[in-house]
């Protein structure tokens, strides 16, 4: 008896293809719960432009070590082919042959450039230390926008738990109006309010709904994963106040901020092109030492008419571009002016930086005092809604006055929620403008 009706099922699953014997005998991979750290982390390592930046950064010590070859001596070979229209003679007497072929190498070693070489490297430097600062940045962004992405996402969660929790509120205090409606202990008009109600808070649940799912493709996105992953996250709902003041703000804002740093390695730089810009006020010097092989063949091995087959020199040149309608003049100008821009920009920076730190600043004060106001009044509104959903079923109270009740206590819990997240936001907001990479 057990064969039979166990072996029609196996024959229908086998039949029906190996999908849904997998779906039958295999487990659902239990989705993982992420918290913000392990977020903030795979964000780092997923995102496309931290590795840019890495990459900018090699670029950066390639060109540093670049520079530094400028200062060493570099060698050079040469193989040449001449062809002469008639042998040249003195006197009938033949002193070379219609063509030869020579090889020289050469060594030349830079004695003084006008400090160009050494500005070079140092601008080469500093754009090293540019590149890795900024590597830095894309680091500290990608923190600030998992954690505003991680309390969006858990702030979505938690207003679409209170839209379904309104939704079951309405439908059984609906189903309480139109019991007693049809007994006749209430009018119609009370019926009709708790269905336009529940219907009114069926589509916030809609609209709810779909702010957590694009939360979740936002989450996706973060971490580079399809837009269809499941979605769980640890949620956090303990906060800590931010207990520094305004001033304790700027002082860490002005040591830490990297972009200050930037600008004062942009200033250094233009500086440093300023000098590399007066290169030419200077003479340039050069050693050089040739070894040459002159013939009449191929194998540069002397030959017919060939004097010296072989041999080397040491040559030592200076040469000094003295006029140029001032061309090197108005390149110092241009640089001079480069090096104000850099100047004022950091200047601007700073500026900027303050009144970022004071609106962060001021608007975790906000939102912090927001939750304080809200948590008092969650209690107060639910038990405002416990009192006039018995006052209801006790017919002292109208189908208005719970209603009205749930509609509060659904607002502040939204309200208290939103507050919530907007202060964790925020404060995320205000570590990243102060340059601390604190993790709550």
């Amino acid at each position: 008896m057990i064969l039979k009706k166990i072996f029609p099922c196996l024959l229908a699953s086998f039949l029906m293809g190996p999908a849904l014997t997998f779906s039958v005998f295999a487990a659902e991979k239990p989705v993982e719960i992420l918290t913000l750290e392990q977020t903030i982390k795979n964000a780092i390592e997923a995102n496309i432009g931290l590795k840019s930046s890495q990459e900018g950064t090699k670029a950066a010590q390639a060109t540093q070590k670049g520079q530094k070859t400028f200062f060493l001596p570099t060698f050079n070979a040469t193989y040449k082919y001449n062809r002469y229209d008639e042998a040249s003679t003195l006197g009938g007497l033949v002193l070379g042959s219609k063509q030869d072929y020579s090889f020289i190498t050469t060594v030349t070693q830079p004695i003084f450039t006008g400090f160009a070489n050494l500005n070079q490297y140092k601008i080469a430097s500093l754009g090293l230390d540019v590149a890795e600062i900024n590597e830095k940045l894309v680091r500290q962004d990608i923190i600030f926008n998992a954690k505003k992405i991680y309390f969006s996402m858990l702030e979505a969660q938690t207003l679409f738990d209170v839209a379904q929790k309104t939704v079951t509120q309405l439908q059984a205090h609906k189903e309480v109006a139109q019991n007693y409606y049809q007994v006749g202990m209430t009018p119609l008009n009370d019926l009709l309010q708790a269905q336009v109600e529940q219907a009114n808070a069926e589509q916030e649940l809609i609209v709810a709904k779909n702010n957590l799912e694009n939360a979740e493709s936002d989450f996706n996105i973060l971490l580079r994963r399809p837009l269809d992953t499941p979605v769980k996250i640890d949620d956090i709902t303990e906060y800590l106040s931010f207990e520094q003041d305004l001033d304790y703000c700027f002082s860490e804002a002005d040591k830490n901020r990297l972009e200050i740093k930037v600008a004062k390695l942009e200033v250094e730089i233009a500086e440093k092109e300023v000098t590399l810009a007066k290169k030419n006020y200077y003479p340039s010097i050069d050693l050089q030492g040739s070894y040459f092989n002159v013939g009449t063949d191929w194998n540069v091995d002397g030959g017919s008419g060939i004097i010296d087959p072989s041999g080397w020199n040491i040559l030592a040149k200076a040469s000094w571009n003295f006029w140029e309608w001032g061309r090197t003049s108005y390149g110092v100008h241009e640089k001079h002016s480069r090096l104000s821009q850099a100047q004022l920009q950091k200047t601007e920076i700073l500026d900027n930086i303050h009144l970022q730190v004071k609106k962060a600043y001021l608007r975790t004060q906000e939102a912090e005092k927001a939750i304080i106001t809200v948590e008092q009044a969650i209690e107060q509104a639910k038990e405002n809604f416990r009192i006039n959903e018995e006052r209801y079923k006790a017919q002292v109270a109208t189908s208005t006055d719970v209603l009205d009740a749930q509609t509060l206590l659904a607002k502040t819990v939204t309200n208290y929620y939103k507050a919530l997240y907007a202060f964790k936001t925020s404060k995320a907001a205000l570590y990243r403008t102060i340059g601390q990479e604190i993790i709550e």
